[in-house]
């Protein structure tokens, strides 16, 4: 057996043992993924191998969320492709006028910067007052963190930024207060949402919603698991509901691809036909 090889079963062991022993399912995540962040933590961690690692997380309960963390996928920004936010106001919005109250909702929300990206457009658009966003995610730590709205304070000239680019319509600093080195939400902001604890692999349909917002996720899924949570989406969508999903990301290549119109291409908008 190659050593290649080899590491391959390790890890899969070490997936499959994560799963029966604390019920979080990453055995169809991308498998470079995956890879990528075991080797990150054995670094970290001074462990010699993947096997060694599969004892720890059984032994160690702590470390085992460690691991876990570094599996959830927390790249995020506000505005985050600004380009995507523009096409929202302008072909998105109209749609959603048309509802007497309106469900979004933010799947793998992470840190929950896209989510108060969107609570900002509703604001601007007159139609946050009926809205209820759902922003969930299955990292626990992360959707604590995204619920107290608290980010760097370095952060802010590249979140500007995005926000001019998006077509903001006042002036991003009357969206949070700063404190030193952070700066925390405005309160009305986080009033219609709602932060839940929600797993797209393993959890069934979340609700019934009008637009579905589950940006550069399923880029870290195998094949098989992206039709699955595809089918999820789909079922949480109400007919002519609103798909969006990231830049590399779309529907060609999934089960789904006649389920839906094409709003925009570039920007991987759908919505539903049925």
């Amino acid at each position: 057996m190659t050593p290649e090889v080899r590491q391959d079963l390790e890890i899969s062991n070490l997936l499959e043992t994560i799963y029966k022993k604390y019920g979080y399912d990453f055995r169809e995540y991308s498998a470079a993924h995956i890879s990528r962040r075991i080797k990150n933590r054995l670094i970290l961690s001074g462990i010699s191998s993947v096997a060694e690692m599969e004892r720890a997380v059984i032994q160690d309960k702590k470390f085992a969320y460690q691991v876990l963390q570094d599996f959830s996928i927390t790249v995020t920004e506000m505005f985050r492709d600004p380009g995507f936010y523009l096409s929202l106001r302008k072909n998105i919005i109209p749609l959603l006028r048309t509802y007497p109250f309106i469900k979004v909702w933010h799947a793998g929300c992470s840190s929950g910067e896209e989510a108060y990206s969107m609570a900002i457009i509703l604001h601007e658009e007159g139609l946050y007052e009926r809205t209820t966003i759902y922003a969930t995610d299955f990292n626990q730590q992360t959707l604590d963190k995204a619920r107290d709205g608290i980010f760097s304070n370095d952060l802010m000239k590249e979140y500007t930024a995005n926000y001019q680019l998006a077509g903001g319509k006042e002036s991003f600093s009357n969206y949070y207060t700063a404190h030193y080195d952070h700066v925390i939400m405005n309160q009305h902001l986080k009033k219609n949402i709602v932060w839940a604890n929600h797993n797209l692999v393993t959890d069934s349909v979340f609700a019934e919603v009008h637009l579905v917002l589950c940006r550069n996720v399923l880029i870290y899924f195998e094949r098989n698991l992206q039709n699955k949570v595809q089918k999820l989406l789909f079922d949480s969508l109400i007919n002519g509901g609103i798909l969006c999903l990231g830049s590399k990301e779309g529907l060609r290549f999934t089960d789904f691809f006649e389920a839906y119109w094409e709003l925009d291409k570039k920007h991987r908008i759908f919505k539903k036909k049925y």
